[in-house]
């Protein structure tokens, strides 16, 4: 992963040290894990300790001091055998001298030098509950400061979960963190556009896949960031199909999802397109419902509107569609009181995005109530329709139709702007893979709903 400014972590740390005002918080790296009996996956590091530290080693510990406003890393040692297997370490040295740490210790020291770093502190900032054996140091050194009632510093008295802090940090992203998504928004929307090229009828689903891969990594991604999904004919109407294995038909429909990280931020677009470069009608029924329903969402994300407005607005449009395709019967309100359109929309329209795909950050406030949006927020926009090929009482002709359509949205001061604007979404743009290919003019699709 490559490495920022300095200057950005530390500003990072200050805000972060005036969230918490005092108190000393602990953060350990994610633990690598194995591939197979000698090999791991390749490392991803912690989000929340690179966040604030730059530092993306296996193995890190970080100490963050508010009332000293200082951090401190323990990192692995050099090693020359080890790093001519696995590569070059920073060490203690290339932890203070790049990474701007006050002082660093090998992470052999761990158990014997954190008790002194957080014992003249009253408070903790740790997350209890992510990983047992971290769990057992930090409540073993607690428990040791008890026991010693005769000295004066008695060690942190309250213990609050760090995470909370960190994550309302990492919801409003600063302008770097804005251009690494847009970067990461740009390779994956020209992937899209490769995939759209290449899936056409006779093609394997990984065939697919592979070139979106290939795509990311040529264009300096690290890799997908998440697995990712490449759903022809009746698998688009499993949300997290990622099997690939099936050969696309001539008449099905391609569920596309996938994004790619870049510098430790996600990108998350789908786009759904025939294979055979024309919608069956009651294929381009339900995308344009799906669309209509995307349009009318991404309008709800503005500053100061409740995060809710958006889910609710895509509702509105699909149920509306499915009422008017005849899918669903009944008034709209009762329907979506009831929750029936879930039988077809069984997911909720948006999630924060960032560092993690599914990016941390509370989604209520602290009263409960859905929060509102704010400036340098991103939220995936992301409705859609999925109509099993089980499905009782539904017209044959829509049965095995999956559609999504995703979208990556910034909140800005003005209202809002499309990060994955470059990948088209429109009806006829996905179709033009297809223009060349001798199709017989399609039947007139079904009607289909507009947004209220």
């Amino acid at each position: 992963m490559a490495n920022a400014s300095t200057d950005l972590f530390a500003r990072r740390r200050e805000r972060f040290f005036d969230r918490v005002k005092e108190g000393v918080a602990i953060l350990f790296a994610t633990p690598e894990q194995h591939l197979s009996w000698d090999g791991e996956y390749r490392y991803r590091p912690d989000p929340d300790l690179f966040y604030l530290t730059g530092f993306g080693e296996p193995e890190t510990v970080a100490v963050l001091d508010a009332g000293a406003r200082a951090f401190f890393l323990f990192v692995r040692p050099r090693d020359r055998e080890r790093e001519t297997w696995t590569g070059r370490r920073a060490g203690t040295k290339g932890a203070v001298k790049v990474h701007g740490a006050d002082a660093a210790w090998d992470v052999a020291e761990l158990e014997k030098k954190l008790p002194e770093l957080i014992r003249g502190s009253s408070s903790l900032h740790y997350a209890f509950g992510i990983d047992e054996k971290r769990d057992l140091l930090v409540a073993s050194i607690l428990g040791r400061f008890r026991r010693e009632a005769r000295n004066p510093q008695r060690g942190p008295v309250a213990v609050n979960d760090v995470t909370d802090v960190i994550h309302e940090l990492r919801l409003r992203k600063e302008p770097e963190e804005i251009a690494l998504m847009e970067r990461a928004a740009a390779i994956a929307a020209a992937a899209h556009d490769e995939a759209r090229a290449i899936a056409r009828p006779g093609r394997m689903e990984y065939e697919v896949e592979a070139a979106i891969g290939a795509h990311f990594r040529r264009e300096g991604a690290s890799g997908p960031s998440y697995e990712t999904i490449v759903a022809s004919g009746p698998n688009a109407t499993t949300l997290h199909y990622v099997e690939n294995d099936r050969k696309i038909e001539e008449g099905d429909l391609v569920l596309v999802d996938a994004g790619c990280e870049v510098d430790g931020y996600a990108s998350d677009i789908t786009r759904t397109f025939p294979a055979s470069g024309r919608f069956a009608p009651e294929q381009e029924a339900i995308y344009r419902v799906v669309l209509a329903a995307q349009h009318a969402a991404i309008a709800k994300v503005r500053p100061g509107g409740p995060f809710q407005d958006v889910h609710d607005a895509a509702v509105e449009v699909l149920v509306d569609g499915l009422l008017e395709l005849g899918l669903l019967s009944g008034k709209r309100k009762k329907v979506i009181e009831k929750g029936i359109f879930t039988r077809f929309y069984m997911h909720r329209t948006s999630h924060w995005l960032g560092m993690d795909v599914h990016d941390r950050g509370r989604y209520h406030d602290a009263k409960g109530e859905w929060r509102l949006l704010e400036p340098g927020m991103v939220l995936t926009v992301e409705p859609g329709l999925y109509i099993r090929p089980d499905e009782k009482k539904v017209p044959s002709a829509f049965l095995g139709i999956g559609v999504r359509i995703e979208d990556d949205v910034l909140v800005t001061a003005e209202g809002h702007r499309v990060l994955t604007s470059a990948a088209p979404k429109s009806v006829e743009a996905m179709c033009a893979h297809g223009e060349k290919r001798a199709v017989r003019p399609a039947k007139a699709a079904p009607k289909a709903a507009r947004p209220r």
